[in-house]
């Protein structure tokens, strides 16, 4: 086609900066913005533990509080940073429309927490829910936090991670928005049936893949 021949209007959108990692919708930053949903729980380590289990209903259907029913797997913060580690580089993407490239991190795989929980006795399920200091839960399908897709990191950019980032670990679930990366979380709680966490259960998708802009339920 000649050149000139369509008028500028139709020349589209330019190109995202990104080359294509930069989902639909998303900006991309070089900060690291701070959102939480309320006050930054500063766990000290030695009261830090990170416990695997099936689904136990609380008095107010929370999970955790009958930690004490059924089979488990439990790591103090000692026993956790004795675990194997990795590092992982990602791109994160948060809800609120920015994205980072080329994130840090390091920690467990959860593959390898929840083959040490089999080991113990805890039936594979389904889903999970992480929970965390702070009440926060979020739910998942275990297809999304297995497969080397899914960590619980303690390091960010070479130093110990910090609270306001979710320290002294969070979930990394870096294919999905970031709201699914749990910070200050203690445990993941398996259960057959998808149970909606903090953010879903306030019109936030149920899933949140960025690459299909799951924002919002029904979208």
């Amino acid at each position: 086609m000649a050149e000139g021949f369509v008028s500028r209007g139709f020349r589209g959108r330019p190109r995202a900066p990104g080359g294509g990692r930069v989902p639909p919708g998303q900006y991309l930053t070089t900060d690291f913005p701070v959102l939480s949903a309320g006050p930054t729980p500063r766990t000290p380590a030695a009261d830090w533990s990170f416990t695997v289990r099936g689904w136990t209903d609380g008095p107010a259907g929370e999970p955790g509080e009958r930690a004490d029913v059924g089979p488990s797997a439990r790591w103090t913060w000692d026993e956790f940073r004795a675990l194997p580690s990795v590092s992982v580089t990602k791109d994160i993407h948060c809800v609120t429309k920015w994205t980072k490239f080329d994130t840090r991190w390091e920690g467990v795989s959860v593959d390898a927490l929840l083959a040490a929980a089999d080991a113990a006795g805890v039936a594979r399920a389904a889903y999970v829910v992480a929970f965390c200091d702070g009440g926060y839960t979020t739910n998942l399908p275990i297809a999304d936090v297995t497969g080397d897709k899914a960590w619980v990191v303690f390091g960010y950019d070479g130093a110990p991670l910090a609270p306001e980032h979710g320290g002294p670990a969070r979930l990394l679930v870096p294919h999905l928005y970031f709201w699914k990366s749990a910070k200050w979380v203690r445990g993941l709680a398996l259960s057959d049936r998808d149970r909606p966490g903090f953010w879903e259960s306030l019109g936030y998708h149920n899933r949140g893949d960025p690459w299909q802009e799951q924002r919002y339920s029904g979208d």
